[in-house]
């Protein structure tokens, strides 16, 4: 038996029936790290022997015949902007190479009562900033399916790690795509939940208003599971919702004949790849075989969203990034005489280049005589863009639309050409602009490169989603594993 072949569910199963152990699980994925990380370089830190120590741990509860949590000896990586406690978090920059946070974040929390066995913190774009995994001071991460090609981004590591069999599911955070891109140019599945469904306390903020924490997995099941997990109220979190939780597993499987689906005309009158395209009306094609009903929708406003995102998220970027002084925590330069000298010399050494671009970006549309002109109009264009969301979901059950509009693009190829990067967000960021749900799964493979399907679902909608994934995925049966590494 191959345990890293395994997805968290059979693994979940196996440990249950006692056929194999939580080190044993441990183990043949800390094999999968050693063998291929040097050439991926999907994780920043490997928590080795936290991880054997769990794994110990749960075998011994198995031994008593004590309840097992949900994520009992499952493998999992966490995006390293997610603070874990005494494990480093570096938010992929030099700002907090030796950063060691005191606390936990409520999703850690919740994965370790799950008895989930965490074995790292997982490569991404500096700060979460960019659409390709090569922001990040620890080099750039690389793509499973072809080694030349990104991962996505930011939550690249997350992607990648999955994809090569390093864990079973991942953290990841999606403030414009940044789960469900990488998802899609990896070939796994990754759900950005709605705004306020998963606790963001513990979380790195990009963008207050946007962030929010995701998973992703091998396949629907996996995700739900892991999704399961993290959901619910925290105290801790203002933004957190406090709802009824939905056991998204349980209802999985039902049926989806007369779903009612929308095909949004502007996503697909934008610039994409041809065969991108080609393979998402294909995808259409299934769900209608399904027995769901699918129509054209209009959403007017789309073509202003990638200008409204970047006009926002750089904005609250200029502001959350004010806290990396020198003073607090952090890298401090040691050169400089004056206060200013500090912050100036600190933050000149320690943030990246696209950090610098878009923390200029936002402090420039703050500023007096511009707000109005850009920050105000770009809020109200962000409330536009909600209604349309709004308005399709009194009729629609979900959305369909491709993820990205390429395929995984050579390493090297976009990092010198910003504007050519944020297109790769074209459809993933009116989500989080308008809050709701969202996820990617493979839905076709061009030259061995997997295309991504994004299928979008109303506030708190989650089961509809994963119903129509789940169906999707069971349909179709993908294969696509042996691509790569």
């Amino acid at each position: 038996m191959d345990i890293v072949k395994l997805t968290a569910m059979e693994m979940k199963k196996k440990i249950e029936d006692k056929e194999i152990s939580s080190r044993d699980i441990v183990e043949a994925h800390l094999h999968q790290i050693e063998d291929i990380e040097e050439e991926l370089n999907a994780f920043i830190t490997i928590t080795k022997e936290e991880a054997l120590q769990s794994a110990d741990r749960i075998d011994e509860k198995i031994k008593n015949g004590e309840k097992l949590g949900s994520l009992a000896g499952i493998p999992i990586g966490i995006k390293d902007n997610i603070v874990t406690k005494n494990v480093r978090t570096t938010c992929g920059s030099k700002m907090l190479e030796n950063f060691i946070p005191p606390y936990e974040a409520t999703v850690v929390e919740k994965i370790k009562e799950a008895d989930g066995i965490i074995l790292g913190k997982l490569n991404m774009d500096e700060f979460a900033m960019g659409s390709s995994t090569e922001t990040s001071y620890f080099g750039p991460t690389k793509n499973p399916m072809d080694l030349e090609k990104v991962p996505g981004g930011s939550s690249g590591g997350s992607a990648a790690a999955v994809k090569a069999k390093e864990v079973a599911l991942a953290l990841g955070s999606d403030t414009g795509g940044s789960i469900r891109q990488p998802a899609s140019y990896c070939g796994v599945v990754g759900i950005k939940p709605t705004y306020g469904l998963v606790s963001r306390y513990g979380l790195v903020s990009l963008a207050n208003s946007l962030d929010q924490i995701g998973v992703l997995g091998r396949n629907v099941s996996d995700a739900a599971l892991m999704l399961n997990t993290i959901v619910g109220y925290d105290v801790k979190d203002s933004t957190s919702i406090n709802r009824d939780v939905v056991d998204y597993v349980e209802k999985l499987s039902e049926n989806i004949k007369g779903m009612k689906i929308g095909i949004p005309r502007e996503y697909f009158d934008l610039k994409m790849d041809e065969k991108v395209k080609e393979e998402i009306l294909n995808a259409v094609k299934v769900f209608e075989g399904l027995g769901a009903k699918t129509e054209e929708i209009s959403l007017p406003h789309t073509e202003y969203g990638l200008a409204t995102y970047y006009i926002v998220s750089t904005a609250e970027i200029s502001s959350n990034l004010a806290r990396f002084d020198g003073i607090r925590y952090g890298y401090r330069s040691k050169n400089y005489e004056t206060l200013d000298e500090l912050y100036i010399n600190t933050r000149t050494e320690a943030f990246g280049q696209e950090v610098k671009r878009r923390i200029m970006a936002g402090t420039y549309s703050l500023s007096r005589g511009h707000s109005e002109e850009y920050y105000k109009k770009a809020v109200k264009v962000r409330t536009l863009i909600k209604e349309d969301f709004d308005k399709a979901f009194e009729k629609y059950d979900i959305i369909l639309s491709p993820t990205a509009p390429n395929l995984p693009f050579k390493l090297g190829e976009k990092v010198d050409n910003p504007l050519a990067m944020y297109k790769s967000d074209l459809f993933t960021v009116p989500v989080n602009l308008a809050g709701i749900c969202s996820l990617s799964m493979p839905c076709g493979y061009i030259e061995g490169l997997p295309v991504g399907l994004q299928i979008i679902g109303n506030r708190f909608e989650e089961l509809n989603i994963l119903k129509a994934a789940r169906a999707f995925e069971k349909e179709i049966s993908l294969g696509g594993e042996n691509y790569g590494l």
